[in-house]
């Protein structure tokens, strides 16, 4: 096997040893790290788990001796770890492309990380390993860091719409009343139906309002200084352990965790 065949079809590291870069003379690498998660475009990806196979290279600035032997001075391995975890649970995602590109950026916020050469692989479709690889650099990919001001969640009772907009950085969350008569599953998604209709209603009378249904969607809603209602199907049914039969309230509640542990409350009566 040639040399350039080697780095194309081994270890992300190989490549990343192929294709040095000037004043980095450390990696770090993972090898072999499998998730089951629910992922993929198609119909017959929805409702099953699959394995996804992470590689990862990272090449970091060498802290020499001023590291002595601290854990917080060097770029932990947890860390890589901790971006496919973070990003696979955040949402449900189609795209290896879109999750590749996401850990990467993540990965590159620690400020040891230069380079990362990330292999995502699915071993389970086939007799066959799909699979793709990506190279991001600090500098040449934009990352926005995870962090930032936690918007307050507010539930808005059943019937009610928003006369006057809170302040700060706020999520709705529309009420909606319970929905029953039928298997457990077809009851709460009813019941979410009816949120989403309320939450079009809600968001229809201010300008500055957006029906958002992803992670993606809520965070670029909150940083362009919009206010978010939430529809809140496909964030439930595509987290694992999320409450989709709970009621306003604890799906509310569940919001605010995965946003950092905002408060949440009750919109009171604004006639």
């Amino acid at each position: 096997m040639s040399e350039e065949t080697i780095a194309v079809f081994g270890h992300p590291v190989m490549r990343a040893e192929a294709l040095a870069l000037e004043g980095v003379a450390d990696r770090l690498s993972l090898r072999d790290y499998e998730v089951a998660v629910e992922v993929g475009a198609f119909q017959l990806e929805r409702d099953v788990l699959q394995r996804l196979r992470f590689n990862v290279a990272v090449e970091i600035a060498s802290p020499g001796e001023a590291a002595g032997d601290d854990v917080d001075a060097i770029l932990s391995y947890d860390k890589i770890t901790e971006a496919i975890d973070y990003e696979l649970a955040a949402e449900r995602l189609n795209l290896l492309e879109t999750l590749a590109e996401r850990i990467a950026a993540r990965v590159l916020l620690e400020p040891q990380a230069k380079r990362v050469f990330l292999r995502i692989e699915k071993p389970d479709r086939g007799p066959f390993v799909l699979g793709l690889e990506i190279v991001r650099e600090t500098g040449l990919v934009e990352v926005e860091a995870a962090t930032g001001p936690v918007p307050k969640i507010v539930v808005v009772p059943a019937g009610q719409g928003v006369d006057i907009l809170p302040d700060g950085p706020v999520v709705i969350v529309p009420e909606a009343a319970a929905q029953a008569g039928f298997d457990v599953v077809t009851d709460a998604r009813m019941t979410l139906l009816e949120a989403e209709k309320n939450a079009w209603r809600i968001a229809a009378a201010h300008d500055l309002m957006d029906v958002i249904a992803t992670r993606t969607e809520l965070d670029w809603a909150l940083k362009n200084g919009r206010v978010p209602v939430w529809a809140p199907s496909r964030m439930l049914f595509d987290t694992m352990g999320a409450p989709v039969s709970g009621s306003a309230m604890e799906q509310a509640q569940w919001l605010a965790d995965e946003l950092g542990g905002g408060g949440v409350e009750m919109l009171e009566d604004q006639a």
